[in-house]
Protein backbone atom coordinates (compact mmCIF):
# COMPACT_ATOMS: atom_id res chain seq x y z
CA UNK A 1 0.00 0.00 0.00
CA UNK A 2 1.05 3.58 -1.04
CA UNK A 3 2.83 6.05 2.22
CA UNK A 4 0.23 8.62 1.22
CA UNK A 5 -2.74 5.90 1.84
CA UNK A 6 -1.78 4.39 4.65
CA UNK A 7 -1.23 8.04 6.60
CA UNK A 8 -4.45 9.01 5.15
CA UNK A 9 -6.64 5.54 6.78
CA UNK A 10 -4.59 5.91 9.83
CA UNK A 11 -4.26 9.12 10.88
CA UNK A 12 -5.78 11.92 8.09
CA UNK A 13 -9.34 10.02 8.34
CA UNK A 14 -9.65 10.36 11.88
CA UNK A 15 -8.74 13.79 11.89
CA UNK A 16 -10.87 14.82 9.23
CA UNK A 17 -13.77 12.84 10.71
CA UNK A 18 -12.62 15.03 14.31
CA UNK A 19 -12.68 18.94 12.56
CA UNK A 20 -15.80 18.54 10.16
CA UNK A 21 -17.52 17.20 13.47
CA UNK A 22 -19.08 14.24 11.01
CA UNK A 23 -20.42 11.07 12.65
CA UNK A 24 -20.56 8.46 9.85
CA UNK A 25 -16.94 7.81 9.04
CA UNK A 26 -18.14 6.55 5.41
CA UNK A 27 -19.63 10.79 4.76
CA UNK A 28 -15.52 11.39 5.32
CA UNK A 29 -14.16 12.79 2.22
CA UNK A 30 -11.85 11.20 0.39
CA UNK A 31 -9.52 11.01 -3.15
CA UNK A 32 -11.70 9.29 -5.78
CA UNK A 33 -9.75 9.85 -9.02
CA UNK A 34 -6.94 11.89 -9.94
CA UNK A 35 -7.18 13.07 -14.05
CA UNK A 36 -3.79 14.02 -15.47
CA UNK A 37 -3.90 15.83 -18.96
CA UNK A 38 -1.84 17.63 -21.69
CA UNK A 39 -3.27 19.63 -24.90
CA UNK A 40 -0.49 18.95 -27.46
CA UNK A 41 -2.62 21.35 -29.79
CA UNK A 42 -2.95 20.97 -33.26
CA UNK A 43 -0.77 18.29 -35.06
CA UNK A 44 -0.38 20.13 -38.05
CA UNK A 45 2.75 21.88 -36.25
CA UNK A 46 4.37 19.13 -35.24
CA UNK A 47 2.80 15.07 -35.80
CA UNK A 48 4.87 13.49 -33.15
CA UNK A 49 4.37 15.96 -29.99
CA UNK A 50 1.33 13.76 -28.98
CA UNK A 51 2.66 10.78 -28.99
CA UNK A 52 6.01 12.18 -27.02
CA UNK A 53 3.59 13.55 -24.91
CA UNK A 54 1.45 10.78 -24.14
CA UNK A 55 5.03 8.58 -23.30
CA UNK A 56 5.98 11.28 -20.84
CA UNK A 57 2.70 11.35 -19.26
CA UNK A 58 3.16 7.40 -18.92
CA UNK A 59 6.11 7.68 -17.58
CA UNK A 60 5.40 10.30 -14.97
CA UNK A 61 2.16 8.62 -13.88
CA UNK A 62 2.91 5.00 -14.43
CA UNK A 63 0.14 4.01 -16.93
CA UNK A 64 -0.64 4.61 -20.21
CA UNK A 65 -2.12 7.26 -21.86
CA UNK A 66 -5.27 7.45 -23.91
CA UNK A 67 -4.75 9.40 -26.72
CA UNK A 68 -7.51 11.99 -27.12
CA UNK A 69 -9.16 13.30 -30.51
CA UNK A 70 -10.72 16.70 -31.46
CA UNK A 71 -14.47 16.19 -32.02
CA UNK A 72 -15.06 18.97 -34.16
CA UNK A 73 -12.66 21.22 -37.19
CA UNK A 74 -11.68 24.48 -35.84
CA UNK A 75 -10.02 26.47 -38.78
CA UNK A 76 -8.18 29.32 -36.41
CA UNK A 77 -6.67 26.12 -34.61
CA UNK A 78 -5.74 24.14 -37.92
CA UNK A 79 -7.36 21.00 -36.46
CA UNK A 80 -9.57 18.88 -38.22
CA UNK A 81 -12.10 16.03 -37.03
CA UNK A 82 -10.68 13.07 -35.04
CA UNK A 83 -7.37 14.62 -34.96
CA UNK A 84 -4.73 13.65 -32.00
CA UNK A 85 -4.75 17.02 -29.82
CA UNK A 86 -4.03 15.91 -26.12
CA UNK A 87 -3.77 13.14 -23.66
CA UNK A 88 -4.79 11.81 -20.42
CA UNK A 89 -4.48 9.61 -17.25
CA UNK A 90 -7.28 8.64 -14.81
CA UNK A 91 -5.51 7.78 -11.71
CA UNK A 92 -7.52 5.20 -8.95
CA UNK A 93 -6.39 3.71 -6.22
CA UNK A 94 -3.12 2.77 -5.08
CA UNK A 95 -1.20 4.65 -8.24
CA UNK A 96 -2.90 7.47 -7.40
CA UNK A 97 -2.11 8.12 -3.68
CA UNK A 98 1.78 7.18 -5.14
CA UNK A 99 1.41 9.33 -8.30
CA UNK A 100 -0.32 12.61 -5.33
CA UNK A 101 2.47 11.64 -3.10
CA UNK A 102 5.15 12.75 -5.44
CA UNK A 103 3.70 14.99 -6.75
CA UNK A 104 3.82 16.92 -3.09
CA UNK A 105 6.63 15.78 -1.98
CA UNK A 106 9.02 16.12 -5.10
CA UNK A 107 7.70 18.00 -7.99
CA UNK A 108 5.80 21.04 -6.56
CA UNK A 109 8.98 22.28 -4.00
CA UNK A 110 11.08 22.23 -7.61
CA UNK A 111 8.64 25.16 -9.57
CA UNK A 112 10.40 27.97 -9.96
CA UNK A 113 9.09 30.96 -7.96
CA UNK A 114 6.81 28.99 -6.12
CA UNK A 115 4.56 30.78 -3.22
CA UNK A 116 2.00 27.91 -2.89
CA UNK A 117 -0.92 26.81 -4.64
CA UNK A 118 -3.81 29.22 -5.37
CA UNK A 119 -6.43 28.17 -2.60
CA UNK A 120 -9.65 29.36 -4.82
CA UNK A 121 -9.25 26.78 -7.73
CA UNK A 122 -11.83 24.68 -6.32
CA UNK A 123 -15.27 24.05 -8.35
CA UNK A 124 -17.67 24.64 -5.41
CA UNK A 125 -18.28 20.48 -5.07
CA UNK A 126 -15.15 19.93 -3.93
CA UNK A 127 -12.84 19.07 -6.50
CA UNK A 128 -9.11 21.12 -7.16
CA UNK A 129 -7.91 21.86 -10.17
CA UNK A 130 -4.32 22.88 -10.92
CA UNK A 131 -1.94 23.87 -13.77
CA UNK A 132 2.02 22.82 -14.09
CA UNK A 133 4.13 24.80 -16.08
CA UNK A 134 6.20 22.09 -17.48
CA UNK A 135 6.48 18.53 -17.22
CA UNK A 136 10.35 18.80 -16.13
CA UNK A 137 9.60 19.32 -12.42
CA UNK A 138 8.94 15.61 -12.25
CA UNK A 139 12.30 13.43 -11.64
CA UNK A 140 11.60 10.62 -14.16
CA UNK A 141 11.68 13.36 -17.19
CA UNK A 142 14.89 13.06 -18.88
CA UNK A 143 15.94 16.85 -20.18
CA UNK A 144 18.00 15.53 -22.78
CA UNK A 145 15.29 14.02 -24.80
CA UNK A 146 12.86 16.28 -24.34
CA UNK A 147 12.06 18.09 -27.96
CA UNK A 148 9.22 20.81 -26.16
CA UNK A 149 7.94 21.83 -23.11
CA UNK A 150 4.37 20.65 -22.34
CA UNK A 151 2.21 22.25 -19.54
CA UNK A 152 -0.19 19.69 -17.91
CA UNK A 153 -3.88 20.45 -16.10
CA UNK A 154 -4.32 17.85 -12.30
CA UNK A 155 -7.69 17.54 -11.25
CA UNK A 156 -8.34 15.88 -7.85
CA UNK A 157 -11.62 14.47 -7.84
CA UNK A 158 -13.18 14.03 -4.01
CA UNK A 159 -16.09 13.02 -2.41
CA UNK A 160 -16.39 16.25 -0.17
CA UNK A 161 -19.62 17.84 -0.97
CA UNK A 162 -18.34 21.32 -0.43
CA UNK A 163 -14.85 23.31 -1.37
CA UNK A 164 -14.45 23.69 2.71
CA UNK A 165 -14.18 19.73 3.46
CA UNK A 166 -12.21 19.33 -0.17
CA UNK A 167 -10.19 22.21 1.16
CA UNK A 168 -9.59 20.52 4.15
CA UNK A 169 -9.11 16.80 2.96
CA UNK A 170 -6.27 18.22 0.51
CA UNK A 171 -4.52 20.38 3.34
CA UNK A 172 -4.33 17.46 5.59
CA UNK A 173 -2.79 15.62 2.41
CA UNK A 174 0.04 18.05 2.15
CA UNK A 175 -0.95 19.88 -0.83
CA UNK A 176 0.76 23.54 -0.07
CA UNK A 177 -1.59 26.38 -0.54
CA UNK A 178 -1.28 30.29 -0.38
CA UNK A 179 -2.54 31.82 2.18
CA UNK A 180 -6.02 33.67 1.88
CA UNK A 181 -5.26 37.35 1.78
CA UNK A 182 -5.54 39.07 4.94
CA UNK A 183 -4.84 35.67 7.15
CA UNK A 184 -1.95 36.08 9.01
CA UNK A 185 0.12 33.59 10.81
CA UNK A 186 -0.95 31.92 14.76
Amino acid sequence: MARLQDQYKSEIAAKLKDDLKIENPMAVPRLSKVVVSMGTGSPMIDKNRCETAAADLARITGQKAQIRKSRIAVSNFKTRRDMAVGCRVTLRGKRMFEFVDRLINTAIPRLRDFRGLNPRSFDGRGNYSMGVPDQTIFPEIDLASMPTIQGMNITFVTTARSDTEGHALLKELGMPFRRAEGQRDN
